[in-house]
């Protein structure tokens, strides 16, 4: 009986998540073409990719991992149940400088905030989210424009390599 039930319930389980289309980061160079040139130095693991360039506009370090985010945080952004101004609100809840916006992310869901971190230190971050797996880009140095500019070239480079079609 359970053999004939077997192909029923298959074809009613929803399909299975993809996720990213790339899950090794130790591949991505760290000669700083990520981020647009520069004299950046860094560390390439299947998990992380480190990079920091002191002799750039603002010193940017940048940090890019992979992880898993299963909190429904994807499926509120893609419903619409939550939205990039609720997600700015609550960042400029913690830090009045936050300004988030979407990022582009294909079929996976994203956005880049950047912020001020004090002490003369600034930061950007894009979280970008795919069936569970999380792409997280922060950069940090000294130079609010320039450390925004890193985010948005990096993210450029990065997301669609590690995201996928």
């Amino acid at each position: 009986m359970l053999r004939l039930l077997a192909p029923i319930l298959l074809a009613a389980s929803p399909a299975l998540a993809e996720g990213f289309a790339l899950r090794d980061l130790s591949g991505l160079p760290t000669d700083g073409t990520l981020a647009g040139g520069g004299d950046y130095i860094g560390r390439a693991e299947p998990q992380r990719l480190t990079l920091m360039c002191p002799t750039c506009e603002g010193g940017p370090m940048i940090d890019v991992a992979l992880g898993r985010q299963t909190d429904g945080t994807e499926e509120r952004l893609r419903s619409g149940q939550t939205t990039i101004a609720d997600l700015e609100a609550l960042c400029r809840a913690r830090e009045e400088s936050c300004r988030i916006e979407a990022l582009e992310a294909g079929p996976g869901v994203g956005w880049i905030s950047r912020y001020g971190l004090g002490g003369g230190q600034a930061g950007a971050t894009a979280v970008v989210l795919r069936d569970g797996d999380m792409l997280t880009i922060r950069v940090i140095g000294s130079e609010p424009d320039a450390v925004g500019a890193v985010a948005a070239r990096v993210a450029a480079a990065v997301v669609p390599r590690v995201v996928g079609d």
